[in-house]
C-alpha cells in the first residue's frame, strides 16, 4: 500500500516486516481469522453464504437495492458452491465405483489365469 503519509508508511512497513519474520502470510490490513473460521469444503461455504444472506435480509439500515444487489450476488457464489459440491459428490462417486470395478477384476479368476468362459 502507497501512503502519502510517512508515517502511515513507516507504521505499515512495521508491521508487515513484523507479520513476516512471524510467518504469517497475511497483511497488517487483513484481520486475522481463527483457524476454526477457515472454509474447507463447498459445505462449510454454502453455510456461510445462508447466514451472510440472512444477515443481509435483517440488516434494517440497507436499502432495498442494496439487499437485493447483495442477495443477487451472494446468489451467484451460491450457485457456483452448489455447482463445486455436485463435483466433488460425484468425483467420489465414481471413484468408488472405479475402485470396486478394480477390487472385483483382481478376484476374478478368469483374469487372474488368463482363461475366458466361453
Amino acid at each position: 500500500m502507497a501512503y502519502s503519509n510517512p508515517t502511515q508508511r513507516r507504521d505499515y512497513q512495521r508491521d508487515y516486516k513484523r507479520f513476516k519474520r512471524a510467518g504469517s502470510c497475511q497483511t497488517p490490513g487483513q484481520p486475522r481469522l481463527p483457524s476454526t473460521f477457515r472454509l474447507k469444503t463447498a459445505q462449510d461455504v454454502l453455510a456461510l453464504l445462508g447466514e451472510q444472506v440472512e444477515a443481509v435480509r435483517d440488516d434494517e439500515q440497507a436499502g432495498t437495492m442494496e439487499r437485493a444487489r447483495t442477495i443477487g450476488y451472494l446468489a451467484g457464489i451460491v450457485l457456483k458452491a452448489v455447482e463445486a459440491a455436485d463435483t466433488t459428490t460425484r468425483l467420489e462417486a465414481l471413484e468408488r465405483a472405479m475402485k470396486l470395478r478394480k477390487d472385483d477384476e483382481l478376484w476374478e479368476p478368469e483374469h487372474l489365469n488368463g482363461s475366458t468362459a466361453n
